[in-house]
C-alpha cells in the first residue's frame, strides 16, 4: 500500500500543503490522487522548492572589497563564474532600473546577468537623451520625461558606458556577467554574491576607477557554510566634475 508524508511550506502571506506519495511508481511517471481536498503527486523535491521559490541548497558568500590603503570601495562589481558547468544552481533574473534624477544616473554602477531588462525613467523634469555606443549594447533613447518609450534588453557580457546626449557630464555603467551569483559593493564595501551551490568557482571584481585589472581570486565552496572573502584592487580617487546649475531654458 503507497504511503504519504504530508509537507507544509510556509511563505509571507500564505501556505502551500504538499503531499508526497512513495509508491512503486518510477520517478518519471507522475501519480496524482486526490482525497479530501489533498492533491497527492510524486514530484522530485528539487523541483517542488523551485516552484516554490525556495532554494535547493548553497552558502552565502559575503565580500568585502578594499583599496589599497583598506578603505572601503563603494560600486564595485563582484561576480563569481563556476568554473565546471556541474555546478547547479539558478537565480531568477529581475529587472534592473536606472533612474535620472538631479541630472544624474542612479545608481551609477548596475551589474546583471545577460538576459536581464533595464528600464530608464526620467525623474527629472527636464528631457534626457540616453544612449551608449558600447559593443557590448548599443541603443538610443532619445529625448523623453517620465517613464521611457522602452526598456532596454542587456543580453550580451561586457561592460556598457551609458551617457545623456545634452549632459555630457552623465554617465552610467551596466556590467553585464554571464553567471547569476554577482553582486555590487555598498557605501561600506560589502557585497552579497547570494547562495552558492558547493563547487569551484572563479571570483572577478571591476570598478570603473579601477587602474588595472585585478587578479581573478580562485573560491572553493562546500554549499554548506557560509564564506566570507576580502579583494583588494587599486582605484583612483574620485574627482569632482563640472555640472553647471540647472538650466531648463537651455536643457541643463
Amino acid at each position: 500500500m503507497p504511503s504519504f508524508v504530508f509537507v507544509s511550506l510556509h511563505a509571507v502571506g500564505f501556505r502551500l500543503n504538499f503531499a508526497f506519495l512513495f509508491s512503486r511508481a518510477p520517478a518519471t511517471s507522475p501519480v496524482a490522487l486526490a482525497s479530501k481536498g489533498r492533491h497527492c503527486l510524486t514530484v522530485p523535491l528539487a523541483t517542488l522548492l523551485l516552484l516554490c521559490g525556495v532554494s535547493a541548497g548553497g552558502a552565502p558568500v559575503q565580500v568585502s572589497v578594499r583599496d589599497v590603503a583598506g578603505a572601503a570601495v563603494p560600486d564595485a562589481v563582484v561576480h563569481a563564474n563556476p568554473i565546471a558547468d556541474t555546478v547547479a544552481g539558478t537565480r531568477p533574473r529581475r529587472n534592473a532600473v536606472i533612474e535620472q534624477i538631479g541630472r544624474e544616473f542612479v545608481p551609477q554602477v548596475t551589474v546583471v546577468q545577460a538576459g536581464t531588462t533595464v528600464a530608464f525613467p526620467n525623474r527629472d523634469r527636464l528631457l534626457h537623451h540616453v544612449y551608449s555606443f558600447s559593443p557590448a549594447k548599443t541603443f538610443e533613447i532619445k529625448l523623453y520625461s517620465g517613464a521611457a518609450p522602452f526598456d532596454v534588453l542587456f543580453d550580451k557580457a561586457g561592460l556598457v558606458t551609458i551617457g545623456c546626449n545634452i549632459h555630457d557630464w552623465m554617465i552610467a555603467y551596466v556590467y553585464v556577467v554571464d553567471t547569476p551569483y554577482f553582486g555590487r559593493s555598498d557605501s561600506g564595501g560589502k557585497a552579497s554574491i547570494g547562495d552558492l551551490p558547493a563547487g569551484d568557482y572563479d571570483v572577478h571584481i571591476w570598478h570603473p576607477q579601477q587602474r588595472s585589472q585585478p587578479a581573478v581570486v580562485r573560491l572553493k565552496v562546500d554549499g554548506k557554510a557560509a564564506s566570507e572573502l576580502t579583494l583588494t584592487i587599486d582605484v583612483a580617487p574620485r574627482r569632482p566634475k563640472f555640472k553647471p546649475p540647472a538650466n531648463p531654458a537651455a536643457y541643463q
